[in-house]
């Protein structure tokens, strides 16, 4: 892959670029936390009253107040019984996987998964399958073949980062034995998804009996580092069984302090998650009107597939004429020549907003003619 161009990001939805100052539909800091001057503060205070890090892992002599209180806000939000704080979003799933190794005669993935859970898998001591993504038929025929003895465990996405679609979760649990238990990485749901944004077991309307679920502190809640939810009893599992939690040095106290105040700003203000869906649909709306083909997905995701290089071409040289960052993006997961996502936020601007979809509708009425 190639390396891209740095970007510095402006304001709270522009970044420049080129010497331009251009509105930013990217990245995934869905409320602009990262730049909130309350999480800004809480990490100055922290460098100031906790220095930088800890230097040596919590199993030792690493612990900190902080992380617990961190870990009580983070379990309190998504209504969790308990939750472990690691160092990275991508780190929450191999923590994960060491706890439950050996527990399972077979793991079955969802395609469509994010390679931090492709890579967890290899943890699980066990043979791996793979399925359709996002689809409970396919997920059947899978259990199936896994003969009426396996202990199941499915991995999957809570929200797919490529397009905001949504894992069906419900439908997973139905045709799963009652023993088998999901992990799910909601590293983009988390904070977005659900009628108080505890992700995509609230959307679904599942019970968390058979979930454990995984978040980042670097989306939603603007700062960084994830967060491992669950049971106490699986927490303890973590630091009976987790290598990576036990042997790494923690979370620097400052990015806790301001995840901490990202958490508690996301709780207190609700009218936050409802601005950005109010976003959102609004973009998707005016572009179905457009003719543009979205899918039905309840994340605040836009994603154009080009189907010619020149098509590409045309889209990015239209949005930088717009003043607009072509979000064109190769990922794992995606299309091998690429897309465009665009992130909408509850940030930005009805002005913003629309110079999105003056370009994008037209290039959805003229896609395939040039």
């Amino acid at each position: 892959m190639k390396e891209p161009e740095p970007l510095q990001q402006v304001d709270r939805t522009y970044v420049r670029f080129q010497g331009r100052k251009l509105s930013y539909f990217a990245g995934c800091d869905y409320f602009r936390l990262a730049s909130h001057p309350q999480v800004v503060a809480a990490l100055r205070s922290g460098v100031k009253k906790y220095g930088l890090n800890v230097a040596a892992s919590r199993m030792t002599t690493g612990n900190h107040v902080l992380y617990r209180e961190l870990e009580a806000a983070v379990a309190d939000f998504f209504g969790a019984q308990s939750a472990a704080v690691v160092s990275t979003g991508y780190v929450t799933n191999l923590v994960a996987a060491q706890a439950l190794a050996g527990r399972f005669s077979h793991a079955l993935v969802d395609d469509g998964v994010h390679p931090s859970l492709s890579d967890a898998a290899r943890f699980l001591d066990c043979p791996v399958l793979r399925f359709k993504s996002r689809d409970p038929a396919a997920l059947a025929a899978a259990v199936r073949r896994c003969g009426p003895e396996s202990s199941l465990v499915v991995l999957t996405d809570g929200m797919f980062s490529n397009d905001g679609s949504a894992a069906p979760l419900a439908d997973y649990l139905k045709v799963l034995p009652r023993d088998a238990l999901l992990l799910v990485d909601d590293a983009h749901g988390g904070g977005v998804l659900g009628r108080t944004g505890k992700g995509a077991v609230e959307h679904a309307g599942i019970s968390r009996a058979r979930v454990i679920q995984t978040v980042t502190l670097s989306k939603a809640f603007g700062a960084y580092g994830g967060a491992i939810l669950g049971t106490a009893r699986f927490r303890q599992s973590v630091l009976d069984r987790s290598r990576m939690f036990v042997g790494s040095t923690p979370l620097p106290l400052p990015l806790a302090n301001a995840a901490l105040t990202g958490v508690r700003i996301l709780k207190a203000h609700p009218g936050l998650r409802t601005k950005l869906m109010h976003n959102a649909a609004y973009v998707k709306a005016a572009l179905r009107e457009a003719g543009m083909p979205l899918p039905d997905a309840p994340g605040p995701i836009v994603r154009v597939v080009p189907q010619r290089p020149s098509e590409a071409a045309r889209l990015q040289r239209a949005l930088l004429r717009a003043g607009i960052f072509p979000s064109y993006i190769k990922y794992p997961g995606g299309p091998a020549s690429g897309n465009f996502r665009f992130v909408i936020s509850s940030e930005h601007s009805r002005a913003q907003l629309d110079g999105l979809i003056r370009v994008l509708g037209r290039y959805a009425q003229t896609q395939g003619k040039a």
